[in-house]
């Protein structure tokens, strides 16, 4: 009569073992889903908050020695009072490219093969590539900057976040690059989305000089590019 009772406690055991198995698997699988989309756009939406902060509080960013733009301010930013311009000093005035609006402040690594993943992969783990074949500030043709790969999903923090935030620079906006010791001053006159094969943009798409800047689209991901030009402020 007991191993007859015996049976179905054993059997509620061995369900109920399985199920444990089942949600620990599941949470698992939930948890690492929820940990890989922290670490793709983690990077990504903290620069979108920092950035909405500083223009809420009505913060500036220039260049030293520039003189503050004047910039219209909201009621927080006279609630908060006036916060004092942020410096940016160029990290490498042998190349290098600062982007006051958005607080890009990053070396740019020259002649890098847009052909070669392992050279590129490299070269954007150091800051801003800059693609073989097109010309260097005060030279007559088109500067193509980039920061768009990546190896892995929870790389692309480390390689994308500087470019993050292009998609905030309008037309007219002030975009500098430093090389061999020099300030070239270019101004936004246009930005677009196209397909990641996309490489005509390589080339200048018109006479004289011209700076693209390149980075991921959407923000953390590979799907597209988002191309943002400029020219010389003269």
């Amino acid at each position: 009569m007991s191993s007859i009772l015996a049976t179905p406690t054993f059997k509620m055991t061995s369900e109920k073992i399985k199920f444990l198995i089942i949600r620990t698997i599941g949470n698992f699988l939930v948890l690492t889903s929820i940990l890989g989309m922290i670490a793709t756009f983690g990077p990504a939406l903290t620069n979108e908050g920092v950035y909405r902060l500083n223009r809420l509080r009505g913060i500036v960013y220039i260049l030293a020695g520039d003189k503050a733009p004047q910039v219209k301010r909201g009621f927080f930013a006279d609630l908060l009072g006036s916060p004092t311009p942020e410096i940016l000093t160029p990290v490498d005035t042998n190349f290098a490219i600062v982007i006051p609006k958005i607080a890009a402040n990053v070396r740019i690594i020259p002649n890098v093969n847009t052909s070669n993943y392992n050279e590129y992969m490299q070269a954007l783990s150091l800051g801003v590539a800059h693609a073989k074949g097109t010309v260097f500030p005060g030279m007559k043709g088109n500067i193509f900057l980039f920061a768009h790969s990546t190896d892995n999903f929870w790389n692309v923090g480390r390689y994308n976040a500087v470019f993050y935030l292009l998609k905030e620079l309008e037309n007219g906006d002030e975009v500098n690059i430093f090389f061999g010791g020099k300030r070239f001053v270019y101004k936004v006159y246009d930005k677009k989305i196209v397909e990641a094969n996309e490489i005509n943009y390589l080339t200048p798409q018109a006479q004289g000089q011209t700076l693209t800047l390149q980075t991921c689209w959407p923000p953390g991901t590979t799907l597209k590019r988002l191309l943002v030009f400029a020219s010389p402020a003269e």
